[in-house]
């Protein structure tokens, strides 16, 4: 068994290839290393691991709040899901050829397992769990146990409890949140010590487009890092932020480490 089977096994985390990208940890992984890593947590039922799809935007906003660069780096995976950072692994040495696209991982897992294991999906508009729910078993047998829509402001202590009472009922083996980062990294370090569930999986967008109630952008787009053009036009009064000032600020800070200006530790 070669050492990067083995890190991927769960059975030596410390060793698993990886890269820093400002001071954040990613993991130089791909969507089978991820599905496989997947599987034997669930297999192990050794504690609650959190796997963070993070890209550009992730690391960008961990520049400005350092508990979020610690959620990060505790993540037991941090998966490049954007292809700045693909092309940044590249640049390290790592023979990455494709991003870890959150709804396509979601997809991948699904298609592959069929109703094997059980699923929770935590996160997206009132509705929109349901008929992902429903979309999922259509399409792969997916066995979806359990689903809840929060609302948008922080539940209380009461409410919070309940929908962890609730997903223990469920007892899932993965549990997909759909909460767009930076709120679902969060949510995920927040409850992985009071949930029993092997995995959590941040996946963002996936919820709205596999529900399809959001279009994804054109293959040749999202593999050229194209994809922000496409969702800044679908989206502009939410994503103008993130792609128009949290883009260049993050290119400025990969530029100034990559020519030793400045250190990301």
């Amino acid at each position: 068994m070669s050492e990067q089977t083995v890190a991927l096994a769960g059975l030596v985390p410390h060793t698993r290839p990886s890269f820093k990208v400002l001071g954040v940890r990613v993991d130089a992984v791909q969507i089978p290393d991820v599905v496989q890593q997947m599987r034997s947590w669930i297999n192990a039922r050794q504690g609650c691991q959190y796997i963070a799809v993070t890209g550009m935007h992730g690391v960008s906003e961990s520049q400005h709040d350092p508990i979020l660069k610690t959620i990060l780096n505790e993540a037991d995976l941090v998966v490049p899901d954007g292809m700045p950072l693909v092309w940044l692994g590249k640049r390290h040495g790592h023979p990455l050829r494709r991003r870890v696209y959150g709804p396509e991982l979601m997809q991948t897992f699904c298609h592959e397992t069929g109703p094997k294991y059980r699923h929770f999906l935590y996160g997206g508009m009132p509705g929109v769990p349901e008929l992902l729910a429903r979309t999922l078993n259509e399409k792969f047998g997916t066995n979806v146990v359990g689903h809840y829509s929060p609302p948008f402001r922080p539940l209380t202590p009461d409410e919070d409890q309940e929908v962890i009472d609730r997903i223990h009922q469920a007892n899932p083996d993965v549990l997909w949140v759909g909460l767009s980062t930076p709120k679902q990294e969060r949510w995920m370090h927040e409850h992985r010590s009071k949930l029993r569930v092997p995995v959590l999986v941040g996946v963002g967008a996936a919820f709205d487009m596999h529900s399809g109630r959001a279009k994804q952008a054109p293959a040749w787009m999202q593999e050229n890092g194209l994809e922000w053009s496409f969702r800044l036009f679908q989206e502009p009064r939410r994503l103008w932020r993130r792609y128009l000032i949290n883009g260049p600020q993050f290119v400025f800070g990969v530029a100034s480490e990559l020519l030793s200006l400045r250190r990301y530790d």
